[in-house]
């Protein structure tokens, strides 16, 4: 515990015989001494009114001029200065408040500028040794043989048709089969089965990368255009299958015959009945399902058509700079997102919700619909859907997907010198290999995938770096500068609050503890009574150790 000590001296002159105490003093120091002890009271007076202003008033702040001189912000030493406001600093307070307008005004245009979420869309092409090679499917415009339609298949299926029951049909129907006796009620499903274009009968040659292929290579698939076949679908564990090279005959080569013959002659104009010959086809990734009717490209008998494909690889992005869906697909029938799969389930529910029914190419376990029920609703509410109603199917971009750049060209099969010999290999007419053979070539272009990238086309990092150069180029600040005002707001809100008593407890306390504190251990070494009282009553010092005392005087009393 620091102990403080308060000490008095006397002194006397050598005339004048100490008293017994060691307290005896003439009139003439006696008055010194009032005169001494009345000073000493002033200065305390003094002292203690300082400590009060100081803790009334607390810490000041540095001053405004003072800061701005110390301020890493050009200008501002110009603009305050000691001495009042002159014209010279009011020509620099022009200046510097025009030049902050300015600043404000770029940082206001590049904020709006990146709150727009702008973004950028990057091409490149990237050349690798191998290529996974798309799925191709591939359906026969035509849906039913007519070789395989009876009669009782025609009645059922007149509404499909555009057929009146009291209408001839007008060509040879096929004796009924099986089905018609089994009593089991009639299934659209089923119907496309049995009586659809088999691949056996049309593929006449298939080859891949040079080597065989045949019906094994393909997998069926249900379109609106009925029972349809994929090449390399990826599916049944079949693995999917890679090209080394670009070019023709490096891909999928096959010959086809349309069967014209067996096409159902048209009774009337439906959503079911087609006025073209010859197959569609379309090229697509194996994660997604076949959209024949909308997305494929149709290929003609009579001619060979080469398609130069190139896989493009798209990324776009999330909101808010896109518009892509990230998340994956929330469906019973497909794994993956993708807008073909989107739509197709989509139009199933539709489907289902307003004719309790679903269309023989869409999945589910809801029951088939009837021609009747095709006629009446599907087809009509299908319609609806795809041309009018544009926010029940809301299928957003997926944020990878893959698609095939395709590039056709045809020539003319067969040729006058052909047309013979085809027709003796496949024991038809000239006329028939005309009207029905077709070759379809399909391949990559080059050995490389293009790539369409967005990128953001402005993020935080460009935002922060033009916001700095302005800041520099315009008021030579940073955001060091920033802070630095920051902490002059601080002091002087510090200091307001200070003045209004919350730091005067503070202040009182740390000046009542600003006398020096002296420990036992410092008393003991510098003990002066001891050392005192072996010294002579006689002992004189110099008349200047204390003021006042201009002649030597005698030691006379040290009191602790």
């Amino acid at each position: 515990m620091p102990i403080q000590i308060f000490c008095s001296v006397s002194f006397t002159s050598g005339e004048e015989a100490p008293g017994p105490l060691g307290d005896v003093w003439g009139p003439r120091q006696r008055q010194q001494r009032d005169n001494l002890e009345s000073e000493e009271e002033e200065e305390e007076e003094k002292e203690k009114e300082a400590v009060k202003e100081e803790a009334s008033e607390g810490d000041l702040p540095m001053d405004l001029v003072a800061f701005a001189n110390s301020s890493t912000l050009h200008g501002a030493s110009h603009v305050f200065v000691e001495g009042g406001l002159g014209p010279r600093q009011a020509l620099w307070a022009v200046a510097l408040v025009l030049a902050l307008s300015a600043f404000l005004c770029q940082v206001g245009d590049r904020v709006a500028y990146y709150l727009s979420y702008p973004h950028v869309t990057l091409l490149d092409e990237v050349a690798t040794t191998e290529l996974a090679f798309p799925a191709v499917t591939l359906c026969n415009t035509n849906a039913v043989r007519l070789s395989q339609l009876s009669y009782p298949d025609l009645l059922y299926l007149a509404p499909m048709l555009g057929l009146d029951e009291s209408d001839d049909p007008g060509v040879p129907l096929a004796p009924p089969g099986p089905e018609a006796f089994s009593g089991e009620p009639f299934n659209l499903h089923r119907f496309y089965n049995r009586s659809c274009h088999r691949l056996e009968d049309m593929l006449l040659y298939c080859s891949y990368r040079g080597g065989p292929c045949g019906p094994h290579n393909f997998s069926v698939v249900f379109t609106r255009y009925g029972k349809c076949y994929t090449f390399n679908s990826g599916r049944d564990g079949r693995p999917r299958l890679k090209t080394m090279k670009g070019g023709t005959g490096n891909g999928l080569e096959i010959m086809l015959d349309i069967q014209q013959d067996e096409y159902l002659p048209v009774w009337g104009e439906t959503d079911e009945t087609s006025f073209e010959a010859g197959i569609k086809v379309q090229i697509h990734s194996q994660d997604e399902p076949p959209f024949i009717d909308q997305l494929g490209f149709g290929v003609a008998p009579g001619f060979q058509t080469f398609v130069a494909c190139q896989e493009q690889r798209l990324i776009y992005l999330p909101p808010p700079w896109g518009t892509c869906k990230a998340v994956t697909m929330d469906s019973d029938f497909f794994d993956s997102y993708s807008i073909t799969a989107c739509r197709i389930d989509c139009e199933t529910r539709y489907l289902v919700e307003n004719c309790n029914c679903r269309m023989v190419h869409m999945p589910g376990d809801a029951p088939y619909c009837t021609p009747e029920q095709y006629k009446e609703c599907a087809d009509p509410a299908l319609d609806f859907l795809v041309e009018k109603d544009q926010e029940y199917c809301v299928c957003e971009m997926p944020c990878n997907l893959t698609r095939y750049g395709k590039e056709l060209s045809m020539v003319k099969i067969p040729s006058k010198a052909s047309a013979k010999y085809l027709a003796k290999k496949f024991n038809k007419s000239e006329q028939y290999i005309g009207e029905n053979i077709l070759v379809l070539d399909i391949f990559f272009e080059v050995l490389n995938y293009e790539t369409i990238e967005q990128k953001k086309a402005y993020e935080i990092a460009g935002l922060l770096g033009d916001i700095g150069g302005q800041m520099g180029l315009f008021i030579g600040a940073s955001i060091l500068t920033v802070l630095e005002l920051f902490d002059y707001a601080y002091e002087v809100i510090k200091h307001k609050l200070c003045r209004r008593g919350k730091c005067q407890k503070d202040a009182k306390r740390s000046s009542a503890d600003k006398g020096v504190a002296l420990s036992l251990d410092d008393v003991k070494r510098h003990n002066p009574c001891e050392s005192l009282r072996g010294h002579p009553a006689g002992m004189t010092y110099a008349a200047n150790i204390l003021p006042h005392h201009p002649a030597r005087g005698t030691f006379e009393d040290f009191t602790c």
